[in-house]
């Protein structure tokens, strides 16, 4: 599949959105449904393991605290301008 012009713009929007989202927020905090997804799926270690299975009878996980490191909010605002500026160079769709 091709993308054209106006896939190009739009892609580069979202990057810079997301981009943005992550230099305002300094951490996100997962919800126990999520946490255990994660921990289901990872399994490090033997004792996460472990912990899954015992905590999903008694009650909630630990709730997973994810910090995006800073250079990543501006690796996608950078990926996105990029985008965007190569959409601009493209010619137009139908002309």
């Amino acid at each position: 599949m091709e993308l054209n012009r106006n896939q190009y713009f739009f892609l580069g929007i979202v990057f810079i959105l997301v981009g943005l989202q992550l230099r305002m927020v300094s951490s996100y905090v997962l919800n126990e449904h999520a946490t255990r997804f994660l921990a289901e799926r990872t399994q490090s270690s033997s004792s996460s393991a472990t912990m899954v299975s015992f905590t999903s009878d008694v009650g909630a996980l630990p709730k997973k605290v994810i910090n995006p490191p800073e250079w990543l909010g501006w690796c996608l605002i950078s990926f996105g301008a990029v985008l965007i500026l190569h959409s601009m160079a493209m010619k137009k769709p139908g002309g």
